[in-house]
């Protein structure tokens, strides 16, 4: 399979990696445009696939097109693809906010695209995508997406209505965490744990805990209850989190992002 990808950040790198991990693709089948000399030199050095700095005929011969820029950028980019993507092409796009209607408008109408919405935790195979396809693609070509974007984590096909959903919940959500670890991490360091410690401690509890809510399949409440002794030192915590809003912080942060994925 000729693989072409349309930027080359960190997303790409993501997909990419999975891709030459899994055997998808080899790097002689996968080309890359990007901006600028330093990343097409980095890229090709470190991965072995070509690199060019605009767009070549090659692009327009692989079997499936990447599109991993970000959404104010795919603007301009579509202008230049429109017209020259043709319908035995798979088009697969990472931008957020970017809609199936919205993508057959500016890339052109009846080509094969399938919107995504991977999350940066995809840079070290632990990454969660949303995939959904326009009604031409096939079973077969759905299953190649799935199979790419499960690579480097877990990857489910959802209908289109959920897509910002899943940006807030899965793709933005992963800096909501980092504030928590950060935050975690101040208060150990306040009672005088080094600071490189209680990044440790506070990135392995997060860690731990999902994993152990993925595998248990028990529900988080429950799960928080099982921490939380009668009379104990863990619920005084979670009172100061409840009337600290905790719940209701994170509910109006999913909200922020999805009303400014509906703008882009």
């Amino acid at each position: 399979m000729k693989i072409a990808f349309i930027g080359l950040g960190n997303m790409a790198t993501a997909v990419l990696k999975g891709i030459l991990k899994s055997n998808i693709a080899t790097p002689q089948d996968i080309l890359g445009v990007c901006n600028t000399e330093s990343t097409a030199l980095r890229m090709n050095s470190e991965y072995g696939i070509a690199t060019y700095t605009d767009l070549v005929d090659d692009v327009f011969e692989a079997d499936m097109v990447i599109l991993a820029v970000k959404p104010q950028i795919l603007n301009t980019v579509a202008g230049k693809l429109k017209g020259r993507l043709n319908p035995d092409q798979l088009i697969v796009s990472v931008a957020a906010g970017k809609t199936l209607s919205w993508l057959k408008e500016n890339l052109g109408e009846g080509l094969k695209i399938v919107r995504t919405m991977p999350n940066t935790p995809a840079l070290v195979g632990e990454g969660c995508t949303g995939i959904t396809p326009s009604e031409v693609i096939s079973d077969s070509e759905l299953q190649t997406v799935v199979n790419i974007f499960s690579s480097f984590g877990k990857a489910f096909v959802v209908k289109e209505n959920l897509m910002d959903t899943v940006g807030a919940v899965s793709g933005s959500s992963p800096a909501f965490v980092f504030m928590f670890m950060e935050a975690m991490a101040d208060g150990a360091v306040k009672h005088g744990m080094p600071r490189k410690m209680a990044y440790e401690f506070a990135a392995q509890a997060v860690l731990g805990s999902a994993k152990l809510m993925q595998e248990s399949g028990i529900h988080p409440g429950e799960l928080k209850d099982m921490v939380c002794s009668p009379g104990g030192t863990t619920i005084e915590g979670v009172e100061k989190l409840e009337t600290a809003g905790l719940r209701g912080a994170v509910m109006s942060a999913m909200d922020a992002v999805m009303d400014k994925t509906k703008k882009l």
